[in-house]
């Protein structure tokens, strides 16, 4: 059993999907980080960095229990367990390659523009058109990739594109006040909405519509998701 530890954002929503695709079963744990229940004991003991998602595997290597956390390292660890959604064995160093470039790039960019442009309590231009532009430069990277390709690596869905997928769903909020943020993008965009048609993306998008995961960004929330920008409080 996979114990999958969950909030509604872009990072879990790709092991939602990977989930749906492969079929292990699973229980959704919600984490409601606006509270800051990331930062508990309990949950740092699953993934020390206090961030989600993070999975349990009550049958890993050798039949024990073990811990995975960071997205990726889920992607792949479930890739490897099931064996499913890893492309060929000529396509690992493209896999890893973009699933690194992703990792590396299209998340973190589109997470710091989400965060400057929507969540920081000054709108700094410098900061906005920085992390704008670099994720449109890494989307037009990929934009470049997919010309005349079905799939990011080799000739078949994998888990590069459920890793790319996971912030690409998001791009209206990355790139806000674009009416069709993908339209300079043919390719990303035809290659997004086939793969926004899979029927585990419908499933994966359910995962955690039964909680109510706190909304309001106030200062608990502000001190639970951006603790860095606070003083330390002693034990």
């Amino acid at each position: 059993m996979i114990r999958f530890y969950f909030h509604p954002t872009p990072n879990p929503a790709k092991v939602a999907l990977m989930l749906e695709e492969i079929g292990l079963p699973y229980e959704v744990v919600p984490v409601d980080t606006s509270k800051g229940e990331q930062h508990t004991s309990s949950f740092r003991a699953i993934n020390p960095n206090g961030k989600v998602p993070a999975i349990i595997d009550t049958d890993g290597p050798g039949g024990k229990t073990t811990r995975v956390f960071d997205s990726g390292a889920i992607l792949l660890y479930l890739g490897e367990k099931t064996g499913r959604l890893m492309g060929g064995t000529a396509d690992k160093p493209e896999l890893l390659s973009w699933l690194f470039f992703i990792a590396s790039g299209i998340g973190p960019f589109s997470g710091q523009a989400v965060h400057f442009q929507h969540a920081a309590p000054e709108k700094i231009a410098y900061a906005i058109n920085r992390y704008r532009r670099e994720v449109e430069r890494h989307y037009e990277v990929l934009d470049t990739h997919l010309k005349e390709r079905e799939f990011i690596v080799g000739n078949d869905f994998t888990i590069a594109d459920i890793s790319a997928w996971g912030w690409l769903d998001r791009v209206g909020r990355v790139l806000p006040g674009e009416s069709s943020p993908l339209a300079a993008l043919p390719n990303v965009k035809r290659w997004f909405e086939a793969v926004d048609s899979r029927p585990a993306v419908a499933k994966a998008r359910a995962v955690g519509k039964g909680y109510a995961f706190k909304k309001e960004m106030d200062e608990e929330t502000r001190r639970a998701l951006f603790t860095s920008n606070f003083p330390k409080v002693s034990a």
